[in-house]
């Protein structure tokens, strides 16, 4: 069969063979540059660990109904909702202060605007927009050093990651508890 395809390949017309050489480059270059491929040691090793946290936050968002994204056991928690958004904003910002060392302020979105369909999306985008700067970010950044707002260390970008994800799963934490807290049983924690 793969004999009659070429020799089929051979008789067609030079636009034929053309479009099919482009498409050969195309796919080939598609498959030979991964861009979600981290770029250094360091990020080979740290994204399947990234990934892995933000899967089991997923989780923990989606095992607390819609029903009960407003609740907080206390006046001055946050709600499941306000945990999951602050999750969310402040992934995507320590991301781009300490590990892209770029100027930004905090933003967070007020979570009761939100349906937690949309509250998942949006932890979503922000685990993204993480992933994306493990997969791309090069070891002369990763080496630059950055200071903590609320520590005052001085630490390197490529340590800084550990700070995000240490972020999230403090968060993530409080969020299982809530979960707890209303007879749901988390997530199994899966290291």
């Amino acid at each position: 069969m793969p004999t009659n395809v070429f020799i089929l390949f051979l008789n067609n017309s030079p636009m034929i063979k053309n479009s099919c050489l482009l498409l050969l480059f195309i796919t080939l270059c598609t498959f030979s540059q991964n861009p979600k491929s981290p770029k250094t040691d360091f990020t080979k090793m740290y994204l399947p660990v990234w990934l892995e946290a933000t899967e089991h936050c997923l989780a923990v968002a989606q095992a607390m109904p819609d029903s009960l994204y407003a609740y907080r056991p206390t006046e001055v928690n946050k709600t499941f909702a306000e945990q999951m958004v602050h999750i969310a904003a402040a992934s995507e910002l320590l991301t781009k202060r300490y590990v892209e060392g770029l100027e930004v302020k905090p933003d967070t979105p007020d979570a009761s605007q939100f349906s937690k369909a949309g509250i998942i999306e949006m932890l979503r985008k922000s685990f993204a927009y993480t992933e994306d700067v493990i997969s791309t970010i090069g070891q002369e950044k990763l080496d630059e050093t950055c200071t903590m707002y609320h520590s005052g260390n001085t630490v390197s970008r490529a340590f800084a990651l550990f700070y995000v994800q240490d972020h999230m799963a403090n968060h993530r934490a409080k969020a299982n508890l809530y979960l707890r807290m209303n007879a749901i049983d988390p997530p199994e924690y899966t290291w």
